[in-house]
């Protein structure tokens, strides 16, 4: 598209056209249910034709304000039935609002009597007030949060509240795809993006069609939009630089959330992915670097964060990685996956990767081989190196690992075993909870190692896990995780956070 096109010739060029709309808050100067204008509370609704659930219903109001309806919107989930290699779906919600300074919350839980409600990640210190069949409690800054009835980890409530926008493009920018209220789709099912170009999802925008950046430069996915059920993934970068996707939620996928292949400077920021299909991963990045990952918020049917180096038509190596400020759900798989694919002809290498203050809330995966909330699993001769994890909190999972490295060599994705694992810095992991499987640890022979992992302040159901902590002088530390430790791992410590500062 020709960056002098208007944006109607921009969109007609496109295929899009408005499936249905409904109405919507306008940033800035949101209408109160009195008629006043409040413009530190926007809210917006669902569009016709969008999916909707019903399990909750939600109010939010600035303190002191009236209280104004939040539209809900259908998100499914999957769960796997491991006697019948059946995916069976499961029904959740989604609302939006975006505020500044503080909001009252108050949902409503239509299905059943409310017994316990929790609002996630824990972390956030929220404790809600249960009244009467509904939940109360109070954001004073922007939160994603699940909220959680009668301990369902499927028929829950996910609001995400935001920041106030304050970067909105104009409608009429030549070099805006502008995408407003209501349901949109393309002929093609792809919404190709031009360098220079940016698309935008107002918010109760519903996009049905996916975002392709191919070969192109400085472009951008922002918005308060949804894409919905877009064939190939929400978005994809191939071969691209300079590229920000921002603020949209991806909702139900046919394919990954988002692909990024043999890209530089991308940044992700405030997005969100719900997934229930199959290889419903969240964010997968080949082959690329200097990505930053920040703010999101991932429920997926495969591993939320996927980094690898070679796969398809995608070669080099994967390096300067950033994970930060984000909360991961694997419904299915790893929260954290790091290595499986790659070249055996060329091998590449993944390093000077960084994972920090995440909240990890479940992660479930029946198959052994595929276990860990954070797993370094190279393959495919590849060698993973210069990682760094600090202050990640894990919730009680409902099944796996808590840590998962291996040098490994899986017949069903590899073509040979990976070259190893160095220098692994973990600093500040905690877990809280009872399900978790031993972690494992284990090098693949000799010259495949996993070598120069320091974990400082670890710290398993309020204990911290250290070479100096009391134990028979036979016991290894790691039995104390519980970890199982192969002969192919070397130079292995466990600090308590005086001893590394020393």
């Amino acid at each position: 598209m020709s960056t002098s096109m208007s944006r109607r010739s921009a969109l007609q060029a496109a295929g899009a056209s408005a499936l249905g709309a409904g109405p919507t808050g306008s940033a800035g100067a949101d209408r109160a249910a009195d008629g006043t204008a409040d413009a530190s509370l926007v809210t917006y609704a669902v569009p016709a034709g969008a999916p909707t659930n019903d399990s909750f219903s939600v109010k939010v109001r600035t303190p002191g304000r009236p209280w104004r309806s939040l539209g809900v919107y259908l998100a499914t989930l999957s769960m796997v039935d491991t006697t019948t290699d059946i995916s069976l779906l499961q029904n959740s919600s989604l609302a939006f609002v975006d505020f500044s300074g503080s909001i009252e919350v108050l949902a409503t839980y239509t299905k059943a009597t409310i017994r316990t409600a929790r609002v996630r990640p824990d972390s956030y210190e929220i404790t809600p007030d249960i009244r009467s069949g509904t939940i109360a409690f109070t954001l004073d800054e922007p939160r994603n949060v699940v909220v959680q009835v009668n301990e369902d980890v499927f028929d829950c409530l996910h609001l995400f509240a935001r920041p106030l926008e304050t970067d909105r493009p104009a409608a009429d920018d030549p070099d805006v795809l502008y995408f407003g209220p209501g349901v949109h789709t393309t002929d093609s099912g792809t919404v190709t993006v031009g360098s220079g170009q940016t698309v935008y999802l107002d918010g109760g925008a519903v996009l049905t069609s996916r975002v392709l950046f191919k070969d192109v430069r400085n472009a951008r996915l922002a918005g308060r939009g949804v894409i919905w059920a877009a064939p190939g993934g929400g978005a994809t970068v191939e071969r691209s630089t300079d590229i920000s996707i921002s603020g949209v939620t991806m909702l139900n996928p046919d394919g990954y959330a988002v692909t990024i292949g043999q890209s530089q400077q991308i940044t992700l920021n405030g997005m969100a992915a719900f997934s229930s299909k199959v290889w419903g991963d969240g964010i997968d990045v080949f082959s690329s670097s200097d990505v930053t990952i920040d703010g999101v918020f991932l429920r997926n049917a495969d591993d939320c964060i996927a980094l690898y180096t070679h796969r398809w038509d995608y070669y080099g190596d994967t390096r300067n990685i950033t994970v930060q400020n984000s909360t991961l759900w694997a419904d299915v798989a790893h929260p954290v996956n790091v290595g499986t694919h790659g070249n055996t002809a060329d091998p590449e290498v993944l390093e000077n990767l960084t994972f920090r203050n995440i909240d990890i809330l479940d992660h479930r995966e029946p198959q052994t081989l595929y276990q860990g909330c954070i797993a370094l699993n190279p393959g495919d001769s590849n060698l993973v190196r210069d990682v760094r994890v600090e202050d990640v909190r894990v919730e009680d999972f409902r099944q796996g690992q808590l840590i998962n490295m291996r040098v490994m060599f899986n017949r069903k994705y590899n073509s040979s075993p990976g070259r190893g694992i160095d220098t692994v810095y973990v600093k500040n992991l905690t877990y809280t909870g009872t399900h978790a499987n031993p972690s494992l640890l284990a090098g693949y022979d000799g010259d495949r190692l996993i070598q120069n992992v320091t974990f400082e302040n670890l710290v398993v159901n309020g204990v911290v896990i250290a070479d100096s902590m009391e134990k028979p002088g036979w016991y290894p530390t790691s039995d104390f995780v519980p970890m199982h430790v192969n002969e192919h791992v070397k130079n292995l410590t466990f600090l308590t956070s005086a001893e590394a500062a020393t």
